[in-house]
């Protein structure tokens, strides 16, 4: 996994909704194809938005399995599921595998 997509918990995403930055978070499980497909999608594609933004985007990652709750707080019903949030505010979302291309438009879209 790349150092840019970090794994957090429900507390770490709660704190981080409520910082200042525009937060990208991959819902996920361990077990499911596409999301396994769309994790180095992912991880590139942060790479190449944080050289964009200067570190203004945080990007995450929620294994929808230990955090339940939060997956239904954020009404996670497919997965992947990546959503944009700013100023704690969901802005977007992108359901399922989508290539490299398509997500880096999806992104700078909405961050």
């Amino acid at each position: 996994m790349s150092k840019m997509v970090k794994i957090v918990n429900t507390d770490e995403f709660h704190e981080l909704l409520n910082g200042d930055k525009t937060v990208v978070c991959d819902f996920f499980a361990t077990w499911c194809g596409p999301c396994r497909m769309l994790a180095p999608v992912l991880d590139e594609a942060a790479e190449e938005i944080a050289k964009e933004t200067d570190g203004n985007v945080v990007f995450v990652k929620v294994d929808t399995d230990q955090e339940e709750s939060l997956a239904m707080e954020h009404g996670i019903y497919s997965i992947p599921c990546v959503k944009v949030f700013k100023n704690g505010a969901e802005v977007a979302e992108s359901v399922g595998f989508i290539p490299r291309q398509q997500m880096l438009s999806f992104l700078r879209a909405n961050i």
